[in-house]
């Protein structure tokens, strides 16, 4: 039985990958940034682990970590959490870009670090779900777009250092997905929200899961997600 840590299992992308992993009889760990919400998490899904860490205060997952029961094994780390917040550059102060950056691109570099050892031992799978915003900048996206490009350079500097122990890296960059964080995005353009119109999240998980079960003779390094629609 395969274990997997997910980060952003709460909604969207997240949950879809986190329930389909778990209906299939796979182990799951489940990041949550306080007590309350991991009994939440727990209680969607009877079985799955948490793991306590708040996102937001990388420099404090490692304390975190050491005062909780540990995964004895990593098949997979997951990094599907994100957060953003649109605005002109010339407009936002640090605390946008803190929150931003520590969400979307420190704390996956600390939480990777955190778990490396066990992935190299079992071989593991590290999956960065990016965004569009990770390859194309657009206006009022600054920010975001900088952490995901971050991200980017993240995952692809992993891949390398990490390909001779058999640690396979796999960046997601999905187009407009119909979540919680689409809507309020939506809501800062100030326009109508139809989910509708966007990927399903569903959709973007059978691509997570299709990458985490590739025979290891291969491995997906970037997979870009569209709407079809």
């Amino acid at each position: 039985m395969a274990t997997h840590v997910i980060t952003g299992a709460g909604s969207g992308i997240g949950a879809a990958v986190a329930r389909r992993l778990h209906e299939r009889g796979d182990d799951v760990v489940l990041m949550a940034r306080d007590a309350g919400r991991a009994k939440q998490l727990a209680n969607a899904l009877p079985g799955a682990r948490t793991l306590v860490g708040d996102l937001a205060n990388p420099d404090r997952l490692s304390w975190a970590f050491s005062h909780q029961p540990m995964p004895e094994r990593v098949d997979s780390l997951l990094h599907i959490a994100g957060v953003v917040d649109l605005g002109r550059i010339g407009d936002l102060g640090t605390k946008t870009w803190h929150s931003q950056l520590n969400v979307n691109l420190v704390s996956p570099a600390e939480l990777t670090r955190l778990f490396l050892p066990q992935l190299r031992q079992d071989k593991g799978h590290v999956v960065f779900v990016n965004s569009g915003a990770g390859l194309t900048a657009h206006a009022e996206w600054g920010p975001y777009a900088a952490s995901k490009h971050g991200l980017k350079a993240l995952a692809d500097s992993l891949r390398q250092e990490e390909h001779g122990n058999g640690v396979r890296v796999t960046s997601v960059y999905p187009g407009r997905t119909a979540s919680a964080m689409q809507e309020k995005v939506h809501q800062q353009e100030g326009k109508e929200y139809d989910p509708s119109r966007w990927i399903d999240p569903e959709s973007v998980a059978t691509t997570i899961l299709m990458a985490l079960d590739l025979p290891r003779d291969a491995e997906v390094n970037d997979l870009t997600v569209r709407p079809g629609r």
